[in-house]
């Protein structure tokens, strides 16, 4: 009985998953994922940094996500524009999408103490669906007779990020191509909708050795339940990362980052689920693991001395360093 519930509830969570295509991965460690969603955010970095992440959700079902991602933020020398990379595989079930793009992003100064950053980004996605690579309770579903798809359409997105040492605001769109994409087979599975991000997030530097960093992720999809993300983390002696998150109505979350060297980061993060999918899964484990290449990093202030630099006309020491 508990197997056959199961497989339900995935066929469930498949059926919602899949009303659009566009849908961006869950992420619980978003704060280190900014490049990903809003391509605004790849030139605020001082110095180039590589992510890698895995994402395993909701433990013992057969069938639920697995998401993998590689990204890069491109800082250039003039210290006004960037580049970014972005390659996303994620599969659920039966469906498997990847997700390519490059980002461009430019920023001014709009005050003394804060800047505002443009970025587009435009790539292509690949979506596969392999019904052959489950068993299903009911093979005369006339969706299953499909069998193999495979498609690819274009992807063209655009977002703005406002941000100073010690906060940060930004709105994003992934893809403003939702219209007319799939043929009238995959249309079947696969309804596309424009998805908006909204982030930000505040730096408090509680002493010398700690700093405290409540952030927000709000997802919206036309159609579907917003997403929203609350987190809460604190930053110890520049190297260890303690936090909290909270996904309304979904689950709740534990997260821990060291700051192994100047150079790389390592970050964990558990869900539990707060629903009904608590008593049919042992949670999602989330990792990544950045490098950070040239300056590295330091105390989380990515571009702090660069923004100085730029409104100034020369370095200076900071009280409050970029936490994100």
């Amino acid at each position: 009985m508990r197997i056959k519930i199961t497989f339900i509830l995935v066929l469930a969570v498949l059926k919602l998953s899949t009303v659009s295509g566009q849908k961006e991965p869950q992420y619980t460690q978003y704060m280190y994922n900014i490049g990903s969603f809003n391509p605004a955010y790849v030139g605020t970095v001082e110095s180039t940094d590589i992510a890698a992440l895995y994402r395993a959700q909701w433990i013992d079902i057969p069938g639920a996500p697995r998401t993998i991602r590689l990204g890069a933020n491109f800082p250039l020398e003039n210290e006004k524009m960037g580049l970014g990379f972005n390659a996303v595989n994620e599969e659920l079930g039966p469906i498997a999408q990847t997700y390519i793009d490059a980002s461009y992003s430019y920023q001014i100064n709009i005050g003394d103490e804060s800047l505002l950053s443009f970025g587009i980004n435009a790539g292509g996605s690949i979506l596969n669906v392999d019904f052959s690579r489950g068993n299903f309770q009911n093979p005369s579903e006339p969706t299953l007779a499909l069998n193999e798809q495979n498609n690819f359409y274009p992807i063209i997105g655009a977002g703005v990020f406002a941000y100073s040492d010690d906060w940060y605001l930004g709105i994003s769109a992934p893809n403003f191509l939702t219209n007319g994409i799939y043929n009238d087979e995959v249309a079947t599975i696969v309804e596309d909708k424009m998805q908006l991000n909204f982030i930000g997030g505040y730096v408090f530097e509680l002493s010398d050795s700690a700093k405290f960093k409540p952030a927000f992720l709000v997802n919206y999809l036309s159609g579907a339940p917003l997403n929203a993300n609350l987190s809460a983390n604190f930053l110890l002696f520049d190297s260890l990362t303690l936090g909290a998150s909270y996904r309304f109505d979904n689950a709740v979350s534990a997260l821990a980052g060291f700051q192994v060297a100047p150079s790389m980061f390592i970050g964990y993060s558990y869900d539990y689920n707060t629903n009904g999918l608590a008593q049919f899964n042992s949670g999602s484990h989330e990792a990544i693991l950045k490098f950070y290449i040239g300056k590295g990093w330091s105390g989380g202030s990515s571009n702090s001395n660069k923004r100085n630099k730029n409104l100034k006309g020369k370095p200076k020491q900071i009280d409050s360093p970029r936490f994100f």
